[in-house]
């Protein structure tokens, strides 16, 4: 069986993006305005596990994840459709996401995980205020 339960739904889950989300860019939009700088869907580690917007020289990775992809306590679901697929597929997305954070940690990084679904301004509020303290702690 395909992991897709029909065309249709092949097709909509392939249009899915993987970097530039409309979140990941409000989110970016905000902190560009004030005044941070940083990478986007870049690897701190290397390798293929990618943070969303990064500040490499301080060690920050930020994450803005998806509620369905990660599992919102919230607002994650899961699809009534090809359950015996989706089950496993979403419980490996979040065990990767919970490995992701401890290898950072583990490598002296800091790790922000926010859902999409919270407003974009208070997002940006939490990445501008964890920079400037870590920014001001590196001097």
């Amino acid at each position: 069986m395909s992991w897709a339960s029909s065309d249709a739904a092949r097709r909509t889950m392939m249009g899915n993006r993987r970097r530039d989300t409309k979140p990941e860019l409000a989110v970016r939009s905000l902190i560009h305005r004030a005044g941070l700088r940083y990478r986007v869907d870049f690897a701190p580690l290397g390798g293929r596990r990618r943070a969303d917007i990064v500040f490499s020289r301080l060690r920050i990775a930020v994450f803005i994840d998806g509620c369905f992809w990660h599992s919102c306590p919230t607002h994650g679901t899961v699809p009534a459709s090809n359950s015996d697929y989706w089950i496993p597929k979403l419980a490996r997305n979040m065990a990767r996401d919970r490995e992701t954070d401890a290898l950072l940690a583990t490598a002296g990084w800091t790790v922000l995980r926010i859902w999409e679904h919270i407003a974009p301004v208070d997002a940006a509020a939490t990445i501008v205020q964890t920079v400037r303290a870590a920014s001001s702690a590196a001097r």
